[in-house]
């Protein structure tokens, strides 16, 4: 994400499972991260609030993030962006071995949505919050990866967003109000927050019992289902 994006930090790699040809990274001399986040984040609110509405799932204590399977070990963070475009690839590479280990049980998972790149992220962000009210988040981002367009496309727009409410079986009348007021905004505030508590510079990033899972500069361990695999295979995930 380049620097005109307002990110936060680099992403992984770019796309085509090649490293990214362009290091995107914000440097502000020793300032810390959580400040960072409150720098860039020109949509979100850079305080978090412990009163705030949470989507069914939400868990403080993993980062904000909805939570599948939350009496499993290992606990896997995937913290994401839905409008970053390495977010997609790490998707499309892994995301159907992530649903697996959930419908199997053989690991909590928690997705932090993380939405720094701008008022698409924040959209995308938030209806993954409403989508969630229905049961239905893992739906929601996946169609959202498989219909992602260019950072800052202007696509993700509000009635946009709701545009795709029938396609994915909700209920478009309650995903609407849902969206239209900004229901989750606050909780996406608390993600940022916590991202930064965690040390969380740039996405996707994994986390495996608080251990971020580092990649290569080929990007092996999270763009390819073999270099991936091998690290839950590291935490006994098979």
């Amino acid at each position: 994400m380049a620097s005109k994006n307002n990110n936060r930090g680099p992403q992984r790699g770019g796309r085509n499972n090649q490293p990214d040809p362009i290091t995107r990274w914000i440097v502000i001399g020793m300032v810390s991260l959580v400040v960072i986040i409150g720098a860039v984040f020109t949509i979100v609110s850079n305080k978090s609030s412990s009163n705030v509405a949470l989507p069914p799932g939400a868990s403080k204590e993993d980062g904000y993030g909805i939570v599948f399977n939350a009496d499993k070990t290992p606990t896997i963070n995937i913290w994401e962006d839905f409008q970053c475009p390495s977010c997609k690839r790490f998707e499309q590479t892994n995301g159907s071995k992530l649903y697996e280990l959930i419908q199997q049980g053989k690991a909590k998972v928690v997705f932090n949505t993380l939405s720094f790149i701008g008022d698409e992220s924040v959209v995308a962000g938030m209806g993954g919050g409403c989508a969630a009210d229905q049961g239905k988040f893992l739906e929601y981002k996946k169609f959202l990866y498989d219909n992602q367009q260019e950072e800052h496309s202007g696509t993700w727009t509000k009635p946009y967003v709701i545009s795709m409410a029938a396609t994915l079986g909700l209920d478009e009348t309650k995903f609407a109000a849902c969206l239209n007021t900004d229901k989750y905004r606050k909780w996406l505030t608390n993600v940022a927050d916590a991202g930064g508590k965690a040390n969380i510079n740039g996405t996707p990033t994994v986390v495996i019992d608080g251990t971020i899972i580092e990649s290569d500069q080929q990007g092996i361990n999270y763009y390819t289902p073999e270099g991936f695999n091998a690290q839950l295979v590291k935490y006994g995930i098979k």
